[in-house]
């Protein structure tokens, strides 16, 4: 079962389409990568390689 975690003011912006945009806030609470692309993934996923960047470049 996967964690809810309540949105705060900071997580997210609207988007001129009218998307919802998480930021690296939400990513870094949320605590792990879901590998999609995300604009501010503080995980460093790559779209392209499929891969992330090492775990010591992460902010906390």
């Amino acid at each position: 079962m996967k964690k809810i975690i309540p949105l705060e003011e900071g997580d997210y912006y609207l988007t001129p389409q009218g998307y919802r945009c998480f930021t690296e806030q939400y990513h870094l609470k949320r605590g792990y990568c879901c590998e999609s692309g995300c604009r501010h993934c503080p995980y460093g996923f790559n779209v392209t390689t499929s891969s992330k960047k090492d775990k010591k470049n992460i902010k906390k």
